[in-house]
C-alpha cells in the first residue's frame, strides 16, 4: 500500500492557483501543425474536464489526436487556441520557465520507453524531479513510494539491472514522488508482456484509489482501458464520446465504430 504524502511546492508560479475538483480542464482547445492549406488540425475545439482523483483513458484511431491531447493537457506543448487549466492554473499565464518549474512539481509522467537515466540508481531516478526543482524527498517518502510499487531492496541498482516491469515501476515511483496534480501515462504497458502489464495497471489504479491521484492514460488497449473510470474517445481531433466504467468489450465496440468512415 502506498504511504507517501510529500508534495513539493512550485516556485515562481503566479498567485491565483485555486484548489479545484477538476484536475484538467480544456476549453475550446485547437492545435494546428503547419500553416496555410497544408496545416494539420490535430485537435479541433476540444472541451473536456477531468475530475481529480480519477483514472481516465484517452483512446481513438491512429491520427485521432491522442498524443497531442496529452501533450497540450500536460503543458508539454501549447495549443494554437483555447484554454488549458491544470489544477486550476491557466497554463497560458506561465512563461516557459515557469511552465517548466510547474511541470516538475505538479505533473508526473510515465512513458512506454520508461525514460530512466541509465547512469543513476533506482533511488536517484525516483528523486530526480525533486532535485531538478531544488527540493528533496525525506526518507519516509522515498521508502513509502518504493514499497508501494514493489521496489524495496532495489534502490541501489541501475536500470540495466532491472526487468522491463521493474523499470516501469521506477517510472511510476518517480511520477508519484512529488504528489503531482496529474500523472500522464503514454502507453505505459506497450513494451510489457500481458502479465506485467496487468501489474503496472494495478499500480496506477492503486495510486488513484489509495493516494487519490489523478491519472490520464493514452492507450490503444481495451483491456488496459477497463481499469479506468472513464474513457475519452477521440476521432479527427474531436471528443467523439465518453464512456464511464468501461468494459473491454464495450471499448472494442466503440473503437470499431470510430474506425468506420463517417
Amino acid at each position: 500500500m502506498f504511504t507517501a504524502r510529500h508534495r513539493a511546492a512550485p516556485d515562481d508560479v503566479p498567485i491565483g492557483h485555486v484548489p479545484t475538483r477538476t484536475a484538467v480542464r480544456m476549453t475550446h482547445v485547437t492545435k494546428h501543425y503547419g500553416r496555410g492549406p497544408q496545416a494539420v488540425v490535430a485537435l479541433d475545439r476540444v472541451s473536456i474536464g477531468i475530475t481529480s482523483g480519477t483514472f481516465t483513458a484517452v483512446m481513438g484511431p491512429s491520427g485521432s489526436g491522442k498524443s497531442t491531447f496529452l501533450q497540450c493537457a500536460a503543458g508539454l506543448d501549447r495549443p494554437t487556441s483555447g484554454i488549458v487549466q491544470l489544477g486550476g492554473q491557466d497554463l497560458a499565464e506561465l512563461s516557459e520557465t515557469q511552465l517548466t518549474r510547474y511541470r516538475r512539481t505538479r505533473v508526473g509522467f510515465v512513458f512506454q520507453a520508461f525514460n530512466l537515466l541509465p547512469s543513476l540508481t533506482v533511488e536517484q531516478n525516483i528523486v530526480l524531479p525533486l532535485r531538478l526543482a531544488g527540493s528533496h524527498a525525506d526518507s519516509g517518502s522515498v521508502q513509502g513510494v518504493t514499497a508501494g510499487v514493489g521496489l524495496t531492496g532495489l534502490l541501489k541498482r541501475r536500470p540495466a539491472e532491472l526487468s522491463g516491469g521493474q523499470q516501469q515501476r521506477v517510472a511510476i515511483a518517480r511520477a508519484l514522488i512529488t504528489r503531482p496534480e496529474v500523472i500522464f501515462a503514454d502507453e505505459p504497458t506497450g513494451a510489457l508482456d500481458p502479465d506485467t502489464a496487468q501489474e503496472i495497471l494495478g499500480l496506477l489504479r492503486q495510486a488513484v484509489t489509495d493516494l487519490h491521484q489523478t491519472v490520464v492514460m493514452v492507450t490503444h488497449d481495451p483491456v488496459a482501458a477497463q481499469h479506468t473510470d472513464m474513457v475519452v474517445f477521440l476521432r479527427d481531433g474531436r471528443v467523439e464520446r465518453c464512456v464511464d466504467e468501461p468494459s473491454a468489450d464495450q471499448v472494442k465496440r466503440v473503437m470499431s465504430e470510430l474506425r468506420r468512415p463517417r
